[in-house]
């Protein structure tokens, strides 16, 4: 209690305690009220079918949130957030720690306060349930351990010429890890050994024995998703690099507009702010190649080197990516990710310079950040902007325009089927539930396992992970029950699409999803009776 007061007493420990403690409240709020997404609805079925890895990621994803769920027995948006919750605490603790260590403790504070608020961090990451949660904490945690490694501290300070120690195989476990929390880690340790080549202080390295010790417990580290690949036609390897393939000719208005996309997940004023440094950064490198006058800090131009190398590819590589393809914002977002580090660490330098004008910028952002959530948060759960709406503030929006009617209240879809008698039984006679999209599948999934322990399967060119959980071929002669939502029906004949498979397809209900007193959504739902032949999957998905 005596060492917490001492700690707490400190202004900036004060600052540090109320960032990270105020953040878990704000983003378990967003977790509590926040219906679902595709991905995440997905992804619970990884918990529902534990494997060393799995076809679109690998597997740690599946820990993050089945965590929740185990501790609490409950599926629901909340539970399967849990576990993100709490991992993304200890990133931002990372983060923090890490900037100390390269920088000083200013910068890491303003490195911390500045990723809080930072929209995509603060949801995409610190909230939902998906693989960048994992990989940003082994990402973050490599750069810390990468940190005390490279720039090791003596009591002059730092040491010349650099020694490798133990760490060199920590940091190898640690880009494991990363890799198993989403591919994207992969791109991390080559950022790292490229740093190291291009560093003659750092070169030492690749002569220790502990850099062989690190690459053989990388292999170790990996091997689950490795093994699981190997089982099945490196399906994951083939499917991640094949979404790299341009679908259409270069573009550079669609270049543009991926720029812009990122800068706006990023919110405007902390992803122009993100690039502007990278700018800098990278013209202060340049002229330290080609500049002949003595460096006055070059540990501290070496710093920069090495949040360049982990973060400049990935944020770079993925914007011009989008030129010739549609790139998700995830994507990018690891290397901007780590150039928060040299934001963080511009920003002293700023703030030095003009304190009030560094004040208005983040705590304008961050006021604006939150407001643009509360109103998005509200409008997803209560239709505060949705025509009509019981709870409408402003009804402008009707929900065949609104793409948030996309996220579904589980508990309404699961309520469905337990207050109908006669939905209810077909489900009890039912051998297993059919849907047609995989996303659908995710979210159909989170509400019938709970009440009943059918298998749930994807009917869909498109099966992602269905296509290595359940074999329809089990199934023959079997009663079934297909459920979708309206929203996935426009252009597709359900009877013309699935009547070929089973003896007999009849709708026998609707369960509406209703969002302020009105119906936003409707889940059709049919009874399929003696599947007549298995499902053909596309021949490089199948077992």
């Amino acid at each position: 209690m005596e060492l917490w007061q001492k700690w707490f007493s400190q202004k900036e420990n004060r600052t540090v305690f109320w960032l990270l403690a105020g953040g878990l409240l704000l983003r378990g709020m967003i977790a509590l009220w926040l219906y679902p997404g595709f991905d995440e609805a997905y992804y619970y079925l990884y918990t529902v079918y534990p494997n060393l890895s799995y076809f679109d990621h690998p597997p740690l994803v599946a820990l993050t949130t089945g965590l929740g769920i185990g501790l609490t027995g409950v599926v629901s948006q909340f539970t399967i957030r849990l576990g993100p919750l709490l991992l993304y605490t200890g990133t931002l603790v990372l983060l923090y720690l890490t900037a100390i260590r390269l920088f000083s403790r200013r910068a890491a504070v303003l490195t911390l306060a500045i990723v809080t608020f930072v929209p995509f961090f603060l949801v995409g990451v610190g909230t939902l349930t998906v693989p960048d949660g994992p990989l940003m904490f082994g990402w973050t945690a490599t750069l810390y351990v990468a940190a005390i490694e490279f720039f090791q501290k003596t009591p002059e300070g730092e040491s010349e010429p650099y020694r490798p120690t133990y760490r060199l195989a920590i940091i190898s476990v640690l880009v494991g890890i990363a890799c198993l929390g989403k591919y994207h880690g992969f791109l991390l340790g080559a950022g790292l050994v490229g740093f190291c080549l291009t560093s003659p202080r750092c070169r030492a390295a690749f002569r220790s024995p502990w850099l062989l010790l690190g690459f053989v417990l990388f292999l170790m580290t990996i091997s689950p998703m490795l093994i699981w690949n190997a089982q099945h036609h490196w399906a994951s390897f083939t499917f991640q690099s094949s979404r790299s393939i341009p679908d259409r000719g270069y573009r550079l208005l669609d270049l543009l507009a991926t720029f812009l996309g990122h800068v706006a997940y990023l919110f405007p004023t902390f992803g122009f702010a993100i690039w502007w440094v990278t700018g800098l950064s990278i013209r202060t490198q340049v002229a330290r190649l080609f500049s002949r006058e003595t460096i006055v800090e070059p540990l501290l131009l070496e710093k920069q080197a090495l949040i360049l190398w982990v973060s400049l590819p990935i944020m770079l590589g993925f914007t011009l990516m989008g030129g010739y393809r549609q790139v998700l914002p995830s994507w990018p977002m690891p290397g901007f990710w780590g150039m928060t580090l040299l934001l963080g660490e511009r920003a002293v330098r700023w703030q030095m310079g003009a304190p009030k004008t560094m004040r208005r910028w983040w705590q304008g952002s961050a006021i604006v950040v939150v407001t643009i959530l509360t109103i998005a948060l509200s409008h997803v759960a209560l239709g505060t902007v949705q025509k009509p709406s019981q709870y409408a503030i402003w009804s402008v929006w009707p929900p065949k325009e609104d793409p948030s009617t996309q996220l579904i209240d589980v508990e309404q879809l699961r309520q469905g089927f337990v207050k109908s008698p006669e939905l209810k039984a077909a489900l009890d006679q039912a051998t297993f539930v059919v849907t047609n999209r995989f996303f659908v599948g995710g979210q159909v999934a989170m509400a019938l396992i709970p009440i009943s322990n059918k298998p749930v399967t994807v009917f869909n060119e498109d099966p992602r992970g269905f296509a290595f959980w359940e074999d329809s071929a089990d199934w023959l002669g079997k009663d079934g029950l297909y459920v979708t939502s309206q929203l996935f029906q426009e252009g597709e004949d359900v009877m013309q699409t699935y009547s070929p498979y089973f003896e007999s397809l009849q709708k026998i209900g609707e369960v509406p999803i209703l969002r302020g007193g009105a119906t936003i959504v409707i889940f059709d739902v049919y009874s399929a009776k003696k599947l007549q032949k298995p499902y053909a999957y596309p021949a490089g998905l199948l077992k």
